[in-house]
């Protein structure tokens, strides 16, 4: 195992009714601004419930972040922020919304000339307005970590950053906001946080054993109450356990003094860039090729995820790697995601497209060993097309 510091100081807030918690993890005297999406959060009760925990601070409203959280869309809060002197950012949905509130607390203490360059150029976050969420969705891990993921329509970019500057203060994890959640979400989020869980697992042997068997852990309660949650959002138990899942697959703890992949993001934000894809459908759609065309190097990580986590004995490697593939598959399919480019109608010229637009970006050499260049990326969005 590697040599690693970890931090993280987000506050999680899990349970029914920790909602009204919040105005106790806000400092006296905050002007918030509460940040959220297409507005369902004031059709399914949590825009009351917040809303009254917040009462008695100045707070203002900025609404309409897209599922992919645009560039566009959060430049529209800076005057709002200036003109009305906000301190604290109150982000309510989604990880599209939490990613869109770090993006804004970056830029608008960003002491550079154009916080484009947080995501184009990788320019440092150093200070950034403070953030508390209250999660609506569990999907991405935003929620305790430190990353952003932001899209720009005009260059048809999609782009990360990350800074310990934007980790939430606090986070509100309530499993009973799946209730209202439709099923495209929820298969989403399982899927999401699954494939989180894989680009700090599938990679080599590190001897972490810990963070093995915990990430394993985290796999095998996805595949156990996903199923669960699908067919009944109302279980909480079960959307309790899928709830710290999401959380637990991105918030550092398994990734600690472990080798880390994150091809199948990389190619994955090119499709969602260019047709819109969902996030999490296009992780479906690039972790099966990932899988096949990088066997080799992940071979030894492959075999043990087959064995611990599918229960796959008995076989050749080859064909227990093919089973363990098929059966990411098919779990992939089970939570309503498919898993083929074609399946979403995208012509096969864009995999040409997305290779050269990243071989231009320079976004190769990917990979927990820098072995996934223009080659690999091109195979792998053509071995199950």
């Amino acid at each position: 195992m590697k040599n690693f510091v970890f931090y993280n100081h987000t506050k999680i807030l899990f349970g029914k009714g920790q909602i009204s918690a919040i105005a106790a993890e806000i400092p006296v005297d905050s002007k918030i601004l509460l940040i959220y999406g297409g507005g369902s959060i004031k059709s399914n009760g949590i825009y009351d419930q917040v809303t009254d925990a917040i009462s008695d601070f100045d707070y203002y409203e900025f609404s309409g972040i897209e599922p992919n959280p645009t560039y566009e869309k959060c430049m529209e809060a800076f005057d709002m922020i200036d003109e009305l002197e906000i301190d604290f950012l109150l982000a309510v949905g989604g990880g599209s919304v939490v990613d869109a509130a770090k993006f804004i607390a970056a830029a608008t203490l960003f002491d550079g000339e154009d916080p484009w360059d947080i995501l184009a150029h990788h320019d440092e976050v150093t200070e950034a307005l403070p953030i508390g969420v209250v999660l609506t969705l569990p999907a991405t891990g935003t929620e305790m970590n430190g990353n952003s993921v932001i899209s720009r329509v005009e260059y048809k970019e999609k782009l990360s950053f990350s800074s310990l500057a934007v980790l939430p203060q606090f986070s509100v994890l309530d499993p009973q906001v799946i209730e209202t959640l439709p099923a495209r979400q929820i298969g989403n989020g399982v899927v999401d946080a699954f494939v989180h869980v894989i680009e700090q697992y599938l990679t080599y042997p590190e001897n972490a054993k810990v963070q093995d068997r915990m990430a394993e852990a985290v796999m095998l309660t996805l595949i156990e109450e996903g199923p669960k949650v699908l067919a009944n959002p109302a279980d909480y138990n079960a959307c309790a356990n899928f709830m710290w899942c999401t959380t637990m697959a991105l918030n550092g703890i398994i990734a600690a003094g472990v080798p880390q992949d994150w091809t199948s993001h990389e190619i994955g934000h090119e499709i969602t860039a260019l047709h819109g894809v969902d996030h999490a459908r296009t992780l479906a759609i690039v972790l099966p090729g990932v899988m096949k065309v990088m066997q080799e190097s992940k071979r030894e990580k492959l075999i043990q995820y087959a064995e611990r986590v599918w229960g796959i004995t008995g076989k050749s490697d080859e064909e227990t790697i093919d089973a363990a593939i098929q059966k990411t598959i098919s779990f992939f399919e089970s939570m309503g995601l498919k898993t083929r480019l074609k399946d979403y109608q995208i012509p096969s010229t864009t995999i040409d497209e997305i290779v050269d637009r990243m071989e231009a970006r320079g976004s190769v050499d990917l990979g927990e060993n820098l072995q996934v260049g223009i080659v690999e990326i091109k195979k792998i969005l053509e071995v199950r097309y």
